[in-house]
């Protein structure tokens, strides 16, 4: 049986944000384009009593959400998601939530009063985020299990998200080179869940708010370089992920960054060269995945400055090393 085809985009375009919110009971106040009031997705509490202020606003013509309590963000259509206890990153979800809005895309209005399509909105990328998630869990047993101490739990910001979109999953913060927070990766707890619908980690979903489209893009960030930066020790080492980074400001390295993923972009080239290193050590997993990355960044960096490959055994990673070792490896000493 063929799947009724849905335009997600046309759709999202289309719905009219009073009659979902109608749809889930949900009042908010305000006139014109913003509304706003207490949080009423599920997790933040659906009752105002339970919040100490408003901290929900929706904005009628960019289709756009957002809390500033909980820090979820997204629009009408993963609103409706949310809504109804669903995931807006799984695609079936998605998929049955967009389908039963069809048909109520347009509030009723009189004839010839309808509004021509907005025009696009300007991007911006990576934009600070202007606040920061609360009431993160930093004594979740998933880092200590790994051998994560307080200290370093504490150093990078981490904690367990128990609402919100990061609900369930560690919350990393994201940080451009001056230091400004500009999003959240989340790794899930539970490894078992990992499939097409629950993905390792998450990133901040794109987003109208106030005349612009916040745009994330993790290919034009090196986690941990504006740490990196304050540093007086040129030499840089970088690796594929985040733990790698956290195992090694453990044993006394800090001069890591990591390229969070399995290949290095351009633009992290360019935040490499703001960094100004002496010399640079790439430490990826001893992996298929690693090699595509040492090979990548070295015809990528070799060109500006000296790039030296430390190969790990195969199927390791920096986190299964020693402090000793580690030291031995990087500097060889």
């Amino acid at each position: 049986m063929t799947k009724q085809w849905i335009d997600f985009k046309t759709l999202k375009e289309t719905l009219d944000v009073r009659t979902v919110l109608a749809r889930y009971q949900v009042s908010l106040r305000g006139d014109g384009t913003q509304l706003s009031g207490f949080c009423p997705l599920p997790g933040h509490g659906n009752k105002g009593s339970k919040q100490k202020s408003p901290s929900f606003s929706f904005n009628t013509e960019l289709k756009a959400f957002q809390c500033f309590g909980c820090g979820t963000s997204g629009n009408v259509l993963e609103f409706a998601c949310l809504m109804e206890g669903k995931d807006p990153q799984d695609s079936q979800a998605l998929r049955a939530v967009a389908l039963s809005l069809q048909g109520s895309e347009k509030a009723p209005s009189r004839k010839g009063t309808s509004k021509p399509r907005a025009p696009s909105l300007p991007e911006l990328v990576n934009a600070p985020l202007g606040f920061a998630l609360s009431d993160l869990d930093d004594e979740h047993p998933y880092l200590g299990n790994r051998g994560f101490l307080p200290a370093t739990v504490s150093y990078f910001g981490l904690g367990f998200a128990s609402r919100g979109l990061m609900k369930g999953r560690i919350a990393i913060p994201l940080h451009n080179l001056a230091g400004e927070l500009v999003g959240y990766a989340g790794r899930i707890v539970d490894d078992t869940l990992i499939g097409a619908d629950c993905p390792r980690y998450r990133f901040p979903s794109d987003r109208e708010r106030v005349g612009f489209r916040y745009v994330f893009r993790k290919s034009e960030l090196l986690y941990n370089a504006h740490r990196v930066r304050e540093l007086s020790r040129r030499l840089i080492v970088l690796v594929e992920g985040y733990t790698a980074v956290w195992w090694l400001h453990q044993a006394g390295i800090s001069n890591a960054v990591a390229v969070m993923g399995a290949s290095m972009s351009e633009a992290q080239v360019e935040i490499m060269k703001a960094l100004k290193p002496s010399a640079v050590v790439l430490l990826p997993d001893g992996d298929e995945a690693g090699a595509e990355l040492a090979q990548n960044a070295l015809q990528l960096l070799s060109p500006h400055f000296w790039v030296r490959w430390e190969a790990l055994p195969e199927g390791s990673q920096p986190t299964d090393l020693a402090t000793d070792e580690l030291s031995v490896r990087l500097t060889g000493r």
